[in-house]
């Protein structure tokens, strides 16, 4: 048939070892679209493919105690987490102190910085712990979601154990600069602990204005109960609006929205966050920083709070209903199949449907 007519020609070119195929598109063709034309598969005889698993490598992985790769990936996930935030903290705070207008350093940088932390945690930490991150969260997922009780504690101690880290790694890295922060704060007359003190830098503590601290407490109470009930929403199953692959990023949101909303009113939102570094400064320099009744409110409020959070979600918002069509949840009750029996009344009397569901599938 003549070219334009609008055939293709294909040319073959053999070579020692290989074959190449060159295809030359007509005019005709164009009619179905470049998407269509150019999707056809083109075979490469000459693909490195990537190299086998060793049964050593499989042997070793399987002898991994589970327990460990656990703690380490909560761990990992905690310090990736703080170590993000507390670095711009005390940036922030290094520029609120030397007056040059934040211009490294504001509230919109840790509010971003401890989103991206918190989605960076939640990847390297999620597939292998849950990626809890937070004490709160783990014990609420004991509660509510079936998570073994016997694992609270040790994920709660490596949390800790990573955000000390985190607080530890930032300290060792902005030494100099924080000696001149306590230099210049000393030289004002401001206590080193306190609420321009030095711990400000990594942890939270009430301005010199927060005098009452039942609008501390409230504060603390409805951060939390806000993440947890749009935590809970990102990870709810039946929710068309969120993927696995974007969870992470919008809990790391949820982070950002609460710090931009009420930093200054102060909150710590995670016990572990707040402990953590708490501990490192007491530490250093002291244990002035534990006394303050503030303290245990950082420390012992976001649990009841994401409780009550999580419960709102939990008995308000939950249909386990949709849960089972999508196929994420088996009914405890079913056989071969789930029959369910829903009654569709009419003006003439009520008529029986029977719904069955069939490998998630409504038949």
């Amino acid at each position: 048939m003549p070219d334009n007519e609008g055939t293709s020609h294909t040319t073959t070119y053999a070579a020692p070892g290989e074959t190449i195929e060159l295809r030359r598109l007509h005019t005709g063709q164009m009619e179905l679209g470049t998407t269509d034309v150019l999707a056809e598969p083109v075979s490469k005889p000459d693909v490195v493919l990537p190299p086998a698993v060793s049964q050593w490598r499989l042997a070793f992985e399987d002898k991994r105690p589970r327990w460990f790769r656990e703690m380490f990936a909560e761990a990992v996930g905690c310090y990736f987490y703080v170590y993000a935030g507390v670095s711009t903290s005390i940036v922030f705070n290094l520029d609120v102190l030397t007056g040059s207008g934040g211009t490294l350093g504001s509230i919109l940088c840790i509010g971003i910085c401890f989103a991206i932390g918190v989605a960076f945690a939640v990847m390297i930490a999620g597939a292998t712990s849950g990626g809890h991150l937070n004490p709160a969260f783990t014990i609420a997922f004991a509660v509510y979601q079936g998570f073994p009780w016997k694992k609270v504690p040790y994920y709660i101690f490596a949390q800790i154990f990573g955000c000390f880290m985190a607080a530890l790694s930032c300290y060792a890295q902005y030494h100099e600069q924080i000696q001149a922060y306590i230099a210049a704060i000393e030289e004002k007359g401001i206590a080193k602990i306190g609420p321009q003190g030095v711990n400000t830098l990594f942890c939270a503590h009430p301005g010199p204005a927060q005098t009452n601290l039942g609008y501390v407490f409230l504060n603390e109470w409805m951060v939390d109960s806000y993440i947890a009930i749009l935590v809970w929403a990102v990870l709810d199953p039946s929710n068309p609006f969120i993927s696995p692959a974007s969870a992470p990023y919008a809990i790391g949101l949820i982070y950002a929205v609460a710090v931009w909303g009420f930093a200054i009113d102060t909150f710590s939102a995670n016990p572990a966050r707040d402990l953590g570094a708490r501990i490192l400064t007491a530490m250093i320099w002291g244990g002035e920083a534990f006394p303050h009744p503030y303290s245990a409110i950082a420390a012992l409020t976001p649990i009841p709070a994401t409780l009550f959070g999580c419960a709102i979600y939990e008995f308000v918002f939950k249909d386990h209903r949709s849960i089972i069509k999508a196929g994420h949840m088996s009914h405890p009750d079913e056989h071969e199949e789930l029959v369910r029996t829903r009654t569709a009344r009419s003006d003439d009397a009520p008529q029986q449907i029977e719904v069955r569901v069939d490998d998630g599938k409504f038949r």
